[in-house]
């Protein structure tokens, strides 16, 4: 069982006893905490502070205050990220800093980007949005769990070659800190290195990655990376900071909406209520693009704070790592499955704060996928008040569980006994179904989120002259 972290007289234990710190009804279990993250109630009465000061004087703490605020957010977030706080800036939503970059990059003739099959849906369809809409192509390098990172990184430079070969440039590499579905820790530090190495340049989806793993950027020195705090750094709604290398800072040409500090090609002029700044245009354009609710950005520091206070980052990452771990496997062994198994010779062993285990479920026809996803996220949901993220990859059915310092054993235990009720009860209705004899088609592809099913297709555009994958639609399972 994991360990409870040591503490002092004042820092509160990890577990049941520290939900009270955050907003859940008593009869709650977020089990999903990476898809929208959650607060504690000391960060929401920071925010409401915040928000009673923006109404109380509207024009001054727009105008002023709140760009104050938000310079000690930006140092705040830099320093966890360990870069100058120079290099950061706050968007919206990790898929935002995906397109701020993508759109802001000028493509030519033979352009390529690549990214991995297990690339964040949203994301893969603004790289598509891309190949589209100017004269680059994109390709998919598919992946089926479990594979191990060195089979991973030979992939991509086998791509690169090939696409050098065949006379193209590959431009620009999307990866993940830790990939959404499955949710596994990618190996971003050496895919880093493997695109300098191969002239590529890299940007890195680390939504799933401050407050999740430590991160490191100043060691690692990315291209460009994005990362949600609203995810497990415990901050509101939406906030994400996007790290762009001085370096690179001249590639950034507009953020999204584009701002009054843009700098047209043209000689065009257009009168700007904001003054010209003492900082790089880099930062203007990001500091105010527009009237938002920037108070998600300008609660870094409280979150920090309420992290420091129970322990620090150390303490918490430590402890859903093992969270997961250990109650990834407790469940597994009543489901009567198994875990998807990182690669032992990973960064961290491959761990990270969620844990994927494979449902005990039957060969599900497709006419029946949708009724098996609701009947776990929204069914199971709704009635046991919890939230279960289910998906199919390499032909089989999945279940993400997210380790957070709220949770314990007991609650993975629970949620193993209910899920193996669900599993049973669909495998009963599939042999039903199987008994009148129909013929039905079952879904058996790698890398298939449920809303897509039907039209699961790499994303290959123009590459017909590689060999990426074997069959469009099919994935190429990468021993390990």
């Amino acid at each position: 069982m994991a360990a409870q972290t040591p503490t002092s007289p004042t820092t509160p234990a990890f577990g049941h006893s520290l939900r009270r710190q955050f907003l859940f009804p008593e009869n709650y279990t977020n089990l999903n905490h990476g898809s929208f993250g959650a607060i504690p109630a000391s960060v929401l009465t920071h925010r409401q502070k915040l928000h009673i000061l923006s109404e109380q004087h509207p024009d001054n703490f727009m105008r002023y205050h709140s760009i104050s605020l938000l310079d000690e957010s930006r140092a705040a977030v830099a320093n966890i990220l360990n870069v100058p706080s120079e290099e950061v800036v706050f968007v919206t939503n990790a898929t935002t800093g995906v397109n701020v970059v993508l759109r802001s990059l000028a493509y030519e003739e033979g352009d390529v980007i690549l990214h991995f099959g297990t690339i964040y849906g949203a994301c893969g369809r603004t790289v598509q949005y891309i190949a589209d809409t100017t004269v680059a192509t994109c390709i998919s390098i598919p992946l089926a769990y479990p594979v191990l990172d060195a089979s991973i990184l030979s992939a991509f430079n086998t791509t690169v070659q090939e696409i050098k070969n065949a006379g193209k440039k590959p431009k620009l590499v999307i990866f993940d800190t830790v990939s959404s579905m499955p949710g596994v820790r990618f190996p971003w530090e050496k895919m880093i290195v493997a695109a300098k190495e191969a002239g590529v340049l890299s940007l890195i989806d680390g939504a799933h990655g401050i407050g999740n793993i430590k991160i490191d950027l100043g060691a690692n020195q990315p291209d460009f990376f994005v990362s949600n705090c609203h995810k497990w750094l415990y901050t509101p709604r939406p906030a994400a900071v996007l790290y762009v290398p001085i370096r690179n800072q001249p590639l950034i040409t507009t953020s999204i909406p584009t701002s009054h500090y843009y700098v047209p090609k043209s000689a065009a002029q257009y009168w700007s209520p904001l003054g010209p700044g003492s900082k790089s245009n880099f930062i203007l354009q990001f500091e105010f693009n527009g009237t938002i609710d920037a108070t998600p950005y300008l609660c870094v520091p409280a979150a920090l704070k309420f992290r420091q206070d129970i322990g620090g980052e150390d303490a918490i990452i430590k402890y859903c790592h093992t969270l997961a771990f250990e109650g990834g496997e407790a469940v597994a062994k009543i489901l009567g499955t198994e875990v998807m198994a990182p690669d032992p010779a990973a960064v961290d062993g491959g761990r990270c704060p969620m844990v994927n285990i494979r449902l005990p479920l039957l060969p599900i026809p497709k006419t029946e996928v949708e009724s098996v996803y609701n009947t776990f996220t929204k069914d199971v949901g709704v009635r046991e008040n919890t939230f279960v993220q289910v998906y199919v990859h390499n032909a089989r059915w999945w279940v993400r569980i997210s380790a957070q310092v709220y949770l314990e054993m007991k609650d993975f235990v629970w949620i193993a006994g209910v899920l193996k009720k669900e599993c049973e009860k669909i495998n009963e209705r599939v042999k039903n179904l199987a008994a009148t004899g129909e013929k039905v088609n079952v879904v058996n592809g790698a890398d298939v989120h449920v809303e897509e099913v039907k039209s699961a297709k790499r994303v290959v555009n123009g590459m017909e002259d590689l060999k990426v994958t074997d069959k469009e639609g099919e994935s190429v399972a990468v021993e390990c």
